[in-house]
């Protein structure tokens, strides 16, 4: 009897390099005592006190839940959980007057709902998104879900270890070679911890205006940088005073899941200051119902936080990876001076290459496989395996093009600083204990 035929879309797909490690360690039949998972953002610290205290209290009399009835809301969302959004952006100190705001389930479903909005039809190379790669995986796997496509410029990074941007003039000829509908800049970067400066970010936007594209910001670690005498980076500062003609093609996707540590709310946004992409974008969010109504009200408690308050959540959130980062920098740059490992700046990851310490031949995908399949080592007597992402998903290569995160790996600061402090002596014995063996 024939078998029911899987589609070519699904018979393609793999993984995400982000939970790669995570579902292969899943299937170890047998595991060791302990297991330190750096390979996907999942904050684990406590989220904001207003939120903590809706989240408890889901049965109080002011709350919509209180009865038991959980109905949808508007597609476009709760006008709290809007105004949380502004309100955490007027804080920052950007005006707000005239952005819309669309809640979405997380960043990821705002993701898949901006590329359906500024790419050309499905199927066809017409107005791409263009990237800076290596870029977050999942703008990649969305793209190749809806059939848009992707084009990027490349950086590299660097012996000192850091992320050389391409010249503006490499990106201007990127866009005259494939006209794309819209530009991805991620400013505080998944996954290098880049950080973008204003100069940059207007340089980029005046290529947006000269050839009519959209301009969208990842704003996901909005205020996590750790550079001294920085300022907060935004699309929401880059204005026609600046750039003239930028203003009315901005967009912003925004989260929950890491400023607010509230990974599995899921709930995220789309901000534009273009009314008709606006309201194009809650027409075809319709399809989805709504936003997961009670995590729009957890979050619709940060309407009626203070500036004060708003400002300094974000500072304490700020000096808390600030402190992490710094120290597992540190720590691997004493343990193995001859790894690259990307400059702290910003976000919540650590890029390390290591082709200065590998023979020829090195996969980084293999070697994540080795250590969730079978790979541990012995760290303050307990056995224990570790986990990160491969950066090769991160790459948007054509085939037989090599790839940089072939010796690249993504660590992410989500575990306890007492396990971050075992990521670099972990991360070296597996990677030498691997190396023997191959």
């Amino acid at each position: 009897m024939s078998k029911p035929v899987l589609s070519a879309h699904f018979e393609s797909r793999t993984p995400s390099d982000v939970r790669l490690a995570q579902m292969k360690y899943e299937e170890r039949k047998v595991k060791p005592q302990a297991v330190i998972n750096v390979g996907i953002g999942n904050v684990s610290l406590p989220t904001n006190p207003a939120m903590m205290k809706r989240m408890f209290s889901l049965d109080a009399p002011e709350s919509p839940f209180a009865k038991g009835v959980i109905r949808y809301s508007t597609t476009v969302g709760f006008k709290e959980t809007q105004d949380a959004f502004k309100n955490i952006l007027e804080a920052e100190g950007f005006d707000t007057s005239k952005l819309y705001v669309q809640i979405t389930d997380g960043g990821s479903a705002a993701m898949e709902i901006v590329l359906l909005g500024v790419c050309g039809p499905a199927g066809s190379d017409e107005r791409p998104l263009l990237m800076i790669d290596p870029a977050y995986t999942n703008y990649i796997s969305f793209a190749e879900r809806i059939g848009r496509k992707i084009v990027t410029v490349k950086r590299s990074l660097d012996e000192n270890g850091k992320f050389s941007l391409p010249e503006i003039n490499k990106i201007e000829e990127m866009i005259k070679e494939h006209n794309p509908g819209a530009l991805l800049v991620i400013p505080y970067d998944n996954p290098t911890g880049q950080l973008y400066d204003y100069e940059t970010l207007i340089e980029l936007a005046k290529l947006c205006v000269k050839y009519n594209m959209w301009m969208i910001s990842d704003e996901a670690y909005r205020e996590l940088y750790y550079t001294e005498d920085t300022k907060l980076v935004s699309i929401w500062g880059v204005t026609d005073a600046e750039v003239p003609g930028i203003e009315g093609r901005r967009i912003s996707i925004e989260t929950a899941s890491k400023v607010w540590n509230a990974c599995g709310l899921r709930i995220g946004a789309i901000i534009t200051d273009n009314y008709e992409f606006h309201n194009r974008a809650v027409a075809e969010y319709t399809a989805n119902l709504c936003a997961n109504v009670i995590g729009q009200y957890i979050f619709g408690a940060l309407a009626h936080e203070s500036k004060e308050q708003i400002l300094g959540w974000c500072k304490s959130v700020r000096d808390y990876y600030k402190e992490q980062i710094i120290n597992v920098y540190n720590g691997f740059k004493k343990l193995e001076p001859n790894l690259i490992i990307s400059s702290p700046d910003a976000s919540i990851y650590l890029v390390i290459d290591v082709r200065n310490v590998v023979k020829p031949g090195f996969d980084s995908i293999d070697f994540v496989l080795y250590c969730a399949e079978k790979g541990s080592a012995i760290i303050d007597g307990v056995e224990t395996t570790l986990l990160v992402a491969p950066m090769k998903g991160f790459y948007n290569v054509e085939e037989g093009e090599y790839n940089p995160g072939t010796t690249q790996f993504r660590i992410s600061f989500v575990e306890s600083p007492e396990n971050m402090a075992k990521v670099p002596e972990l991360f070296i014995k597996l990677l030498r204990q691997y190396e023997a063996q191959r």
